[in-house]
């Protein structure tokens, strides 16, 4: 019943696929092992077995370990809804919105839940691999801590500092982090890891060297960057790729300002039959766009006038026009409609806002959260799949009544009159092999055969060998208590 953390010298360092990889090697060693991670902040969430929401990476983690993803994995997340607030999800489930500056005076009633979750996996498995947020160096972040140093101490859980030489500077990012921490945090640090490396690692001999005689850590190897990791899910929204260019048919997603639970695009990503291309700020939807993919939003009234500050609402609308196709998932499906109410104020601001007016639906947001896995049939090709709904608001209205998918015999989703427009409260459709193949194949586009989850399963076990060979394993795991 031992734990290790690892904490990045900086934001996106790749602490979320270490954990990853020394899970599935942890596993593949013989060893029982259970991600964790005390507090993370991310839109891209997944429905857990025991019916709450965790991260997205800690679902992948879960995998790597060969285990459900369950709430105890993630005790705090946090879903940004604006430039300045949070809905607050602990163990599971909604408790509060709070400005970003309120979320200090919270953060200590929140220690107890994590050292709750936490050590209930302790005790459930040989190992527990556990992931900081951020960075320790934030240090004006430090009081009332539970994301690093705070949970570590607590936890006695000792850490590995992950620096990010892709980015530049990896020297300063270590050292420094060491010099601005105090004695009992940086008494926590047992040693470090070089991430990111391009090229031969041994041309920075000389610069790991430094770090190990500056700091008097251990460092445990340079991590050399692997390239298949766009094969598994994205974390974060930064991690889209831009496009995959290839020839065949034509998938844009939007890249909205508060996109959500955009797992559902990276089956469509390895499909060599289709180009997708994510559709940044500022960029248009081409001309010869087959189908576009407005996906989860976590504020789908602010999304709205995002999407229609980059004249995309223009692009949709000339895009129909011309015969292409458009598939809105949650929040995408209800931005498809007539019109967004949110009368108590849910997401942001009360008020209404009017729908691009594709589908003939309205939303009207709703203050229970539906949070669930889903099996359903697709109503135009008859396959079943699986998949989930993470969302909150109600939606009907005429189009209801040509739905995308059936749930227990009941209709779910919208399909406009001539079948060009659909909308689905389902996340994970595409995950669904069958379902994928039909479903492209419905639309025009030729399905290659991808067996989606094998293949994340197959780069899991290449991460765990590229670990494997570049970082001492064994004594990085003999350092876990």
């Amino acid at each position: 019943m031992k734990a290790l953390m690892i904490q990045g010298a900086g934001s996106n360092v790749g602490k979320s696929l270490l954990v990853a990889g020394l899970c599935r090697a942890a596993r593949l060693r013989g060893l029982s092992v259970a991600p964790f991670k005390p507090q993370n902040m991310s839109n891209n969430a997944a429905v857990t077995a025991d019916g709450g929401e965790i991260g997205r990476a800690q679902a992948l983690q879960a995998l790597a370990c060969g285990l459900e993803p369950h709430t105890d994995m993630n005790p705090v997340l946090l879903k940004p809804e604006s430039e300045t607030g949070s809905q607050v999800v602990v163990q599971g489930k909604r408790v509060a919105t709070v400005r970003a500056r309120d979320y200090a005076a919270l953060k200590p009633s929140l220690m107890a839940p994590v050292l709750d979750s936490f050590n209930r996996l302790k005790v459930q498995h040989d190992l527990v691999i556990v992931e900081g947020a951020g960075s320790p160096a934030e240090v004006n972040l430090r009081a009332g801590d539970i994301a690093n140093m705070g949970f570590a101490r607590a936890a006695d859980c000792p850490v590995i500092l992950t620096g990010d030489i892709d980015r530049g500077g990896v020297i300063a990012q270590i050292v420094g982090t060491q010099a601005v921490l105090d004695p009992a945090d940086n008494a926590m640090i047992a040693g470090f890891l070089i991430n990111k490396f391009r090229g031969d690692p041994r041309l920075f001999d000389d610069g790991y060297q430094l770090i190990a005689a500056r700091t008097g850590w251990r460092g445990f190897g340079v991590v050399p960057f692997f390239a298949d990791a766009s094969k598994l899910p994205a974390e974060d929204a930064l991690d889209l790729p831009k496009g995959t260019m290839r020839a065949g048919y034509k998938i844009a997603a939007l890249t909205l300002s508060r996109i959500a639970n955009f797992d559902d695009l990276d089956p469509l990503a390895q499909e060599a039959g289709v180009s997708l291309q994510m559709i940044r700020a500022g960029e248009v939807i081409a001309g010869d766009t087959d189908l576009v993919i407005i996906p989860g939003s976590k504020s789908t009234r602010g999304d709205l006038a995002f999407l229609r500050a980059q004249g995309w609402d223009v692009d949709l609308a000339a895009h129909l026009r011309r015969g292409g196709r458009v598939l809105g998932i949650c929040g995408g499906y209800q931005m498809l409609g007539q019109i967004v109410r949110d009368p108590d104020g849910i997401e942001g601001p009360a008020g209404e806002t009017m729908g691009l007016g594709a589908l003939a639906v309205e939303t009207e947001m709703t203050a229970d959260k539906r949070l669930t896995r889903t099996e359903a049939v697709h109503a135009a090709t008859g396959l079943a799949m699986q998949g989930y709904e993470i969302h909150i608001g109600r939606t009907d209205g005429p189009d209801r009544a040509r739905p995308f998918a059936y749930v227990d015999g009941h209709p779910e989703g919208a399909v406009s009159a001539d079948g060009r427009v659909m909308g689905s409260y389902l996340h994970g459709m595409f995950s669904n092999d069958a379902f994928r193949a039909g479903f492209l194949r419905q639309i025009g586009a030729a399905a290659s055969g991808l067996n989606y989850a094998a293949g994340v399963d197959a780069t899991l076990d290449a991460l765990a060998a590229h670990l494997e060979a570049h970082v001492d394993v064994t004594g990085l795991l003999g350092l876990a208590r």
